[in-house]
């Protein structure tokens, strides 16, 4: 068979028998007949696939058909609905456009109301001009009260025309200028008000649009107290170029505060204990002197001993109250009394060919100052004269009444101006160079020999005077000698029932009242119980607080008329003994005594007002004469 053609008969081989060949023929044939079936069935089979394939490629393109059809709703919906978002963002962009349209007229509006308060409000005077012609439309009310003027004098005027303003806006040139360069600024050019006082301002004018139109905001800042602050500083600058440079000084000024603190805590951890040795010393020196007779060579050396103890207390007290520790108690006094009752002191610490005069004005003021540190101030300051003057000379003490003005007050800064009391105290001594005087209030600082002097004196000075709201001066000049010069506050006040400055020798007056003396140191008991006992007084003495009490249950004697206590003592202190007494004797009266700094014994109560007490160390006559002074004076 020919594989390429099926149907194709392929010769028989030869020779075939005859009788052969019809049966080979018809097997052919009905080969041939068969071969025909299957390739027709296979063609049929083929186009019923083939009809199939294209059903199912009919029912594809039906169904993709519909599918597309779905499709073409989906957009047509889809094109509506955007339709219909359109429509919504345009009916939304015309409701914010009408909105935004009233927000925009209402923000106007608040706006405009905004700087109407701030144009009246204003602390700054505010000029309005029209930038065409220069005539003001409007002024705000500071600017009105600062010149003195009414709006209807000022708003249609040009602003050249106004003598008030002419110093600052010349001419219509000026004028012209600002137009041009819209903003012009002016310092250090007087404003004249409508009854001429000169004001310094300072001119700030701007150029801006308004609507369609442009106008001028003329700004006026009164600057006269920063011009004078400017003034102030430029005298400061001046006093400082003279002086060592910023970075110096605030280094010097922190170690000196830094020595005055290690100072301050020296002095008052010690002062406890040293003001108790110092009051046995001193009272035990005055009972010896007063059993010496006149004549007695002995009295020259107890002298001695009283004088050096007082010494030594006053460098401690210099130490106190320099370093802080201990404060100042001020009461109404007049200063003429002050130098009159130290004036005896004063003559016995100067040498023989040396003159002192006194020159009180007749009637001064009154001052707010503890009176021993004042006398303090003195005896030092007469002190320094005296040393300055080792060949004699001349030291005159005055007083007055001053007044100090604003000039004074910008060169001393810190010094506000007033009233004034003046105490000075001038020498014909060797004077000082400029650089003495400008550490001559530094603690520690000295021009004298080593061991003449500590270098507390007018560091003290200046502290007390500075605790009494004044100030010291001094003026000097090499062998011219020097003026110290002392400014109280006078104050409006009657003068102290307490300002009696009498150092005149008196008799002690005695007693045979009981007392309680209660006081943990044992020498110092012992000497107040002395000295009492030498004035008559029954003495009760008790080593603390807790045994006060018990001295006090147990006595059965007289009643107890004073107790005369120390503040701070082991078991019980001075200050809750006294409650606990006054609850079962409240009339009793109480003297506290105490050698600890102020700072120590401050939150005990004991130095509030109304409050007896005594510092240490105290003299013998000092101590007798305050217990006869609290008995005698009337029961509160």
């Amino acid at each position: 068979m020919n594989s390429e053609n099926p149907l194709a008969v392929e010769p028989l081989p030869l020779p075939l028998p005859v009788e052969d060949l019809a049966e080979t023929v018809a097997l052919q044939e009905s080969e041939l007949a068969k071969k025909e079936e299957t390739a027709q069935a296979r063609r049929d089979d083929s186009r019923i696939e083939q009809a199939e394939t294209r059903t199912e490629q009919a029912q594809s393109r039906t169904e993709q058909a519909e599918t597309r059809t779905e499709q073409a709703e989906t957009r047509t919906e889809q094109a509506e609905a955007r339709t219909e978002q359109a429509k919504t963002r345009t009916e939304q962009a015309e409701m914010r456009k009408e909105w935004s349209e009233t927000q925009s007229e209402e923000a106007i509006r608040s706006s405009e109301l905004k700087y109407r308060r701030l144009f009246e409000a204003a602390k700054d005077g505010i000029l309005i001009l029209e930038a065409d012609t220069g005539r003001i439309s409007d002024v705000n009310p500071f600017l009105l009260e600062l010149l003195g003027f009414s709006r209807q004098e000022l708003v249609g005027k040009h602003v050249w025309e106004l003598g008030t303003l002419r110093d600052i806006v010349t001419n219509q040139a000026k004028f012209e200028e600002l137009q041009k360069q819209g903003q012009v600024r002016y310092e250090n050019l007087p404003l004249e008000t409508r009854l001429g006082r000169k004001i310094a301002v300072e001119f700030v004018s701007n150029v801006y649009p308004v609507g369609e139109r442009n106008v001028i905001q003329c700004n006026i800042r009164d600057i006269t107290e920063r011009k004078h602050a400017e003034e102030q500083n430029r005298v400061l600058n001046a006093e400082l170029k003279q002086s060592v440079s910023d970075g110096h000084r605030l280094e010097a000024q922190f170690i000196e505060a830094q020595k005055m603190e290690v100072i301050g805590q020296l002095a008052g951890g010690i002062a406890h204990d040293f003001n108790n040795v110092l009051a046995v010393i001193v009272g035990y020196s005055d009972l010896i002197t007063s059993d010496l007779e006149s004549d007695s060579p002995l009295r020259a050396y107890t002298e001695e001993i009283r004088l050096a103890s007082e010494r030594a207390a006053g460098l401690t007290g210099q130490l106190l109250v320099f370093s802080r520790k201990q404060k100042v108690q001020p009461i109404v006094l007049d200063l003429n009394e002050v130098v009159k009752s130290t004036e005896n002191m004063l003559r016995r610490l100067i040498d023989e060919n040396i003159e002192m005069t006194l020159v009180p004005e007749k009637k001064i003021g009154c001052v707010k100052a503890d009176p021993g540190y004042v006398g303090q101030v003195l005896m030092n300051l007469v002190v320094n004269a005296r040393d300055a003057m080792p060949n004699g000379g001349r030291i005159v003490i005055e007083t007055s009444d001053v007044t100090l003005d604003e000039a004074y007050a910008l060169i001393h800064t810190g010094v506000p101006p007033g009233d004034y009391v003046m105490l000075s105290v001038t020498d014909t001594g060797t004077g000082m160079t400029d650089d003495v005087k400008a550490h001559v209030f530094e603690a520690f600082f000295t021009t004298k020999e080593a061991g003449k002097g500590t270098g507390l004196g007018l560091a003290t000075c200046q502290t007390i005077i500075q605790q009494s709201g004044g100030h010291i001066t001094v003026d000097s000049q090499v062998n011219r000698g020097t003026t110290f010069k002392i400014y109280f506050p006078q104050i409006a006040e009657p003068l102290s029932t307490a300002a009696s400055f009498t150092l005149k020798p008196e008799q002690l007056r005695r007693g045979t009242e009981t007392l309680l003396v209660v006081e943990d140191e044992p020498s110092v008991r012992h000497l107040a119980c002395g000295v009492l006992q030498a004035q008559g007084y029954v003495v009760l003495t008790a080593s603390n607080g807790q045994e006060a009490l018990r001295v006090a249950r147990e006595h059965a004697g007289p009643p107890i008329a004073l107790v005369i206590t120390d503040v701070i003592m082991p078991r019980m202190g001075g200050k809750v003994m006294a409650e606990w007494l006054k609850t079962t004797y409240p009339g009793l009266r109480i003297l506290f005594t105490s050698g600890y700094t102020d700072d120590a014994i401050a939150h005990h109560g004991v130095l509030d007002p109304g409050v007896a007490f005594l510092p240490k160390p105290y003299t013998s006559a000092n101590l007798a004469r305050k217990v006869r002074d609290m008995l005698d004076a009337p029961q509160a």
